[in-house]
C-alpha cells in the first residue's frame, strides 16, 4: 500500500530521518510511538503530502488515496452537520445522480431504440457499483458515524460553524472516516473524544478495511486498535509486530540486549585503543597498529535509545478521614432552566476510587465543582469528619499566573515549611536547571499539567478530586501518575477519558446522565457489561444510551465481605447467569432475523435484476428505498451480533 524508499528529512541542517526504508501493507493498523520531538507528526505529514522530504521517495499502490487528521486546527463552516458529512461521499452521490438521470431517460426511451440497450447496460453496471460501495445505505452510514462520535440527531441540521473546537475536530474525523481513504493517518484522534466516542472509534478502526497509521497517548486505544508498533528514534524506524503493551516488554528486552552488546563493543574498542597507544611508535608493530586502526574505523558503533525521563513522586501521606467522606442529598445544580444535576443523592466512603463517566456535557465537571465546594441551588452537601480535599480542575492550568516562573508559581502556594523541598518536587516533575525559571505562559500543555500536579504535593489531602488529570500527559507520565494514585491511601474521585487509566484505578463507576447518577460497584468493564445487559445487548460501547437504574452490589464490591455482602454477591451471580441466558436468546433471535432479512434482500435483488423492474418509476423508487433499509438493517444486526460474541 505504501513504501518509503531511502527517505530522509532535515530541519536546519539537522537530520530528523535518515535513509528510511519501510513498508505499510494493506489492512495493517500501525501505532507510531516515540519521544516528543522524535518526528512522529512530521512523518505523517510527509506521507500526507503536506511536507516535502529532503530526499528519497514515497511509493503508493495504484489508485491509493491518503487521508490525514492533524491534532487540531480544522474549522468547518457553511453547511449543516449532516450535509458536511454527506459531502465526504461525493463519488456515491455522483453515481446516485447518474442513476436518477438514467432512470428518467429509460422511462422515456422506447425499448426498440438503438440506444436503449447501452443505457440499460450502463444502468446495471452503475447500480451494481452503487450497491457494492454501500450507496443504498449511505445515509445510514453517515448517521452511524455521527452518532458514534457523539453527535445527536438534533445536531444534524445545525450549521457547522456553531460547533466549538473539539467538536470541529469530530466533524473532520467523521468526514475522513466516511471517505475511507486507503491510507488513514490519525494524529491524536482521541484528544477531543469522550470515552463513549473512543470506544466506538476503537471498534470502527478494528473493522476498517484499509491501512491505518496513528499517534495516540491512550494506551488502551493503542492496544485495542494496533497490532504493529513502530518506534521513531535515532532518525530511523524500529518495527515491533505486536500490541503496545507487548511492545513495552520487547523494547526493554531489546534495550537490555543492546546495552550488553554495547558493553562488549566498548570493551573491545578500549582494548584496540590501548594496543594502538602502546605500540604506535614501535616499528616492528607498525603493521599490527595499522590493522587495529582500520578495524576501529570499520566498527559500526552501537547507539542506545535515550533513557526516558520519568516523573517520580508519591502523594504525601494524609491524616485519616471518617468513614463517610462526603454526602450529597437531594442536590440540584441548574444553569438557567436546565437542570444538570436534578435532586441527586451520593455517598462517598473512605478509600473509594470513583470514576465519573458520561458523554460530554452530561455534568461530570459540574458535579466535580459541587464536590469541591462550588455553588448549587437546592439540597445539601455534607463533608465528613477530618476531610481535607484538594481539587484538580479541568482548566487548572488557566488558574496559574502566566507571569510567574515555574518556581514562583509553586512557591506561591507552598506552606513555609515546604519551601526547602520545592526544587526537589520540581525535579521529580522534570523541571530542573533553567526549566524552573521558565515563565508559565510559555509552558506546553503537558508541562502546565505537570506543574499543576506538583502543586498537589504541597499539602497532604485525604480527598483528591481530579478532573482530567491526564490531559496533555504522554504515555509514560500517565503511567507514573497511575502508580502514584494507586498508592494513595485516601479517597479519590476523578474524571478521565483514558480507559487504561480508569481500569487501573476505579473501584466504582458513577454514570452522570440526564441529571441523575447511577452507581456500578466494579471497574469500567463491569459497568459496560451491566449497561449492555440492561439494554438487551442492543447498543455498542460508543452508542448514546439511556441510563439504567443503579444495580445491586456486584461480586467486585470493594467493601469487606460480610454475611449481608455475601448474600448480595450470590444474588449478583444469579443475575449474571440470567443475563447470560438472555444474551444467548438474543443471539438466536439475531441469527434468525439476519437470515430472514438476507432472504428478503436476495429476493428483492433478483427482482431488481429484471430490466422491466425499472419500467415503473414509482415501483423502482420503492424498491431502492427497501433495498437501502434492508442493507442498513442487516449491517446493524451483524454489528450487534459481533458485539454479543
Amino acid at each position: 500500500m505504501l513504501h518509503l524508499k531511502h527517505l530522509s528529512k532535515e530541519f536546519a541542517g539537522k537530520p530528523l530521518f535518515t535513509d528510511l526504508n519501510w513498508h505499510l501493507k494493506k489492512g495493517e493498523r500501525v501505532g507510531l510511538v516515540g519521544e516528543n520531538g522524535a518526528g512522529k507528526s512530521t512523518l505523517m505529514r510527509i506521507i500526507a503530502g503536506n511536507v516535502e522530504p529532503s530526499s528519497g521517495e514515497l511509493q503508493f499502490a495504484k489508485g491509493a488515496t491518503v487521508g490525514y487528521l492533524p491534532q487540531d486546527g480544522i474549522v468547518t463552516r457553511g453547511r449543516t452537520l449532516f450535509a458536511e458529512a454527506m459531502s465526504a461521499l461525493e463519488e456515491l452521490q455522483g453515481i446516485e445522480r447518474e442513476l436518477h438521470n438514467l432512470t428518467f431517460r429509460l422511462e422515456s426511451l422506447p425499448h426498440d431504440n438503438p440506444a436503449h440497450d447501452d443505457l440499460l447496460a450502463r444502468f446495471g453496471h452503475l447500480q451494481e457499483e452503487f450497491r457494492l460501495k454501500g450507496g443504498y445505505s449511505m445515509e445510514a452510514e453517515v448517521g452511524n458515524v455521527l452518532a458514534g462520535l457523539g453527535f445527536f440527531p438534533s445536531d444534524w441540521e445545525r450549521e457547522c460553524g456553531e460547533f466549538s473546537g473539539g467538536w470541529q475536530m469530530r466533524i473532520a474525523l467523521a468526514r475522513l472516516l466516511l471517505k475511507k481513504p486507503n491510507v488513514l493517518l490519525l494524529d491524536e484522534p482521541t484528544n477531543h473524544l469522550d470515552i463513549e466516542a473512543r470506544n466506538w472509534l476503537e471498534e470502527y478502526l478494528k473493522r476498517y478495511p484499509f491501512s491505518v497509521m496513528l499517534v495516540s497517548h491512550d494506551r488502551f486505544f493503542l492496544d485495542q486498535v494496533c497490532h504493529r508498533i513502530v518506534e521513531v528514534w535515532n532518525h530511523t524506524l524500529t518495527d515491533y509486530h505486536t500490541t503496545y503493551s507487548e511492545y513495552l516488554v520487547r523494547r526493554e528486552e531489546r534495550v537490555a540486549a543492546l546495552q550488553e552488546s554495547k558493553r562488549r563493543q566498548d570493551e573491545e574498542i578500549r582494548r584496540m585503543e590501548e594496543f594502538i597507544s602502546r605500540f604506535r611508535y614501535k616499528a616492528d608493530k607498525a603493521s599490527l597498529v595499522q590493522s587495529r586502526i582500520k578495524q576501529l574505523e570499520r566498527i559500526e558503533r552501537i547507539a542506545l535509545p535515550p533513557q526516558r525521563k520519568r516523573i517520580r513522586f508519591r502523594f504525601p501521606t494524609p491524616p485519616k478521614s471518617g468513614r463517610v467522606v462526603m454526602e450529597l442529598h437531594e442536590l440540584t445544580r441548574a444553569y438557567d432552566s436546565r437542570k444538570v444535576l436534578d435532586a441527586i443523592d451520593l455517598v462517598i466512603e473512605q478509600g473509594e476510587r470513583i470514576s465519573l463517566v458520561g458523554h460530554n456535557g452530561a455534568g461530570k465537571s459540574t458535579l466535580m465543582r459541587v464536590l469541591a465546594g462550588g455553588e448549587f441551588q437546592g439540597g445539601e452537601r455534607r463533608i465528613g469528619h477530618n476531610v481535607i480535599l484538594d481539587y484538580f480542575a479541568q482548566d487548572q492550568a488557566e488558574e496559574m499566573d502566566p507571569e510567574h516562573t515555574v518556581y514562583e508559581e509553586l512557591m506561591a502556594g507552598a506552606p513555609f515549611a515546604m519551601v526547602p523541598q520545592l526544587r526537589d518536587i520540581l525535579g521529580a516533575f522534570l523541571f530542573s536547571g533553567d526549566d524552573i525559571d521558565k515563565k508559565v505562559a510559555i509552558l506546553s500543555g503537558g508541562e502546565k499539567n505537570r506543574l499543576a500536579l506538583a502543586m498537589m504535593l504541597l499539602k497532604p489531602a485525604n480527598l483528591l478530586l481530579m478532573d482530567e488529570p491526564t490531559n496533555h500527559l504522554d504515555l509514560f507520565s500517565k503511567d507514573v501518575l497511575l502508580d502514584a494514585l494507586r498508592a494513595f491511601p485516601g479517597t479519590l474521585v476523578f474524571v478521565s477519558h483514558d480507559r487504561h487509566f480508569i481500569d487501573g484505578l476505579a473501584t466504582r463507576i458513577i454514570e452522570v446522565a440526564d441529571g441523575k447518577l447511577s452507581s456500578y460497584y466494579g471497574d469500567y468493564e463491569y459497568y459496560q457489561e451491566k449497561k449492555w445487559a440492561a439494554l438487551g445487548g442492543e447498543n455498542s460501547p460508543g452508542s448514546p444510551v439511556p441510563s439504567p437504574q443503579p444495580p445491586a452490589f456486584s461480586h467486585r464490591s470493594p467493601v469487606p465481605a460480610s454475611k449481608e455482602d455475601r448474600l448480595r454477591q450470590r444474588e449478583g451471580e444469579k443475575q449474571r447467569q440470567r443475563e447470560e441466558k438472555q444474551r444467548g436468546k438474543r443471539l438466536a433471535d439475531l441469527e434468525k432475523e439476519i437470515e430472514d432479512m438476507e432472504k428478503r434482500l436476495g429476493e428483492l435483488e433478483a427482482r431488481m435484476a429484471n430490466p422491466d423492474f425499472f419500467a415503473d418509476h414509482e415501483s423502482a423508487r420503492q424498491g431502492s428505498e427497501e433495498h437501502a433499509y434492508l442493507s442498513a438493517r442487516i449491517t446493524g444486526l451483524y454489528g450487534e451480533w459481533e458485539k454479543l460474541h
